[in-house]
């Protein structure tokens, strides 16, 4: 009688099969062995990003710009001394490093008297600094 009633259990697709569970047993193990394959692996360092070094400049002559650029177009953030500059090349400078600046997709902000932070694009700038005063009076406030 049992053999009947599992026979219009199985017709009707309520039969349990033991096939499958010895199956799933087996993939379960075979998981296992290859995850311990994959633990002899080679180990890397979560830290394999190249630190980034932050370059001051203090440019004596305009010439110093393709320098400064340089540096910029390689990713790297500058930052601009011209507190002991004299007018004129203060102003070249700025303006010559903020076209390269702008034309890489990057950021600038002034820092201080006569300092300037110059980012490429890879990178941004948190916080701002007296941003309202140089509104007023713009950048050069430093230079009489």
């Amino acid at each position: 009688m049992a053999k009947l009633v599992d026979k219009v259990l199985g017709f009707m697709g309520f039969e349990e099969e033991e096939v499958e569970i010895i199956e799933d047993e087996e993939i379960v193990q075979e998981e296992e062995s290859s995850f311990k394959k994959k633990k002899n692996g080679p180990i890397f360092s979560l830290h394999t990003q190249k630190q980034t070094k932050v370059v001051v400049c203090v440019p004596k002559v305009f010439e110093d710009c393709q320098y400064i650029a340089d540096h910029l177009k390689n990713r790297r953030p500058v930052i601009i001394n011209l507190e002991d500059a004299d007018k004129e090349l203060a102003k070249r400078v700025v303006d010559f490093i903020s076209g390269t600046t702008y034309a890489l997709s990057g950021n600038m902000q002034k820092v201080g008297n006569g300092i300037f932070l110059f980012v490429p694009s890879n990178m941004d700038i948190a916080g701002e600094i007296n941003k309202e005063q140089d509104k007023e009076k713009g950048l050069f406030t430093w230079i009489r």
